[in-house]
């Protein structure tokens, strides 16, 4: 087992999440599964895009399938993550921010290198062991 994965593990037993998401994430996770019939969440993935290699996409969740995705849950909302980007997003704060122009989630992620300058995307390091 990778150490990313023991340390998640890990995370799990202690009944932390490796994610953390703001009140204002919670209200906007909920309200926006409740859009689509059947939804059981949302899923938040790493989509290669860019100058900077990699962009979040956050999608409805269809369907729950624990042997690919974690399932982080908060105050009733659910958030999935792909296993295969775990490693990316360990330690991330989901937030989401609403004004006169724009709406939208944001993402604080200690595990950014770069980011392009539009702000779009962004660079990730594998960590070494």
């Amino acid at each position: 087992m990778r150490a990313d994965a023991r340390t998640l593990l890990n995370l799990r037993q202690l009944n932390m999440n490796p994610i953390k998401m703001t009140d204002e994430a919670i209200v906007q996770i909920k309200a926006k599964t409740a859009l689509k019939d059947g939804a059981l969440g949302l899923r938040l993935s790493i989509g290669a895009t860019g100058c900077s290699g990699h962009s979040y996409k956050m999608e409805h969740a269809m369907e729950e399938d624990l042997s690919k995705d974690d399932k982080l849950e908060t105050d009733g909302a659910v958030l999935y993550i792909p296993k295969m980007h775990s490693w990316m997003l360990f330690g991330m704060v989901v937030g989401y921010e609403q004004d006169k122009l724009k709406s939208g989630f944001t993402f604080e992620n200690p595990n950014e290198v770069g980011r392009c300058g539009c702000g779009e995307s962004f660079t990730v390091e594998r960590p070494t062991e």
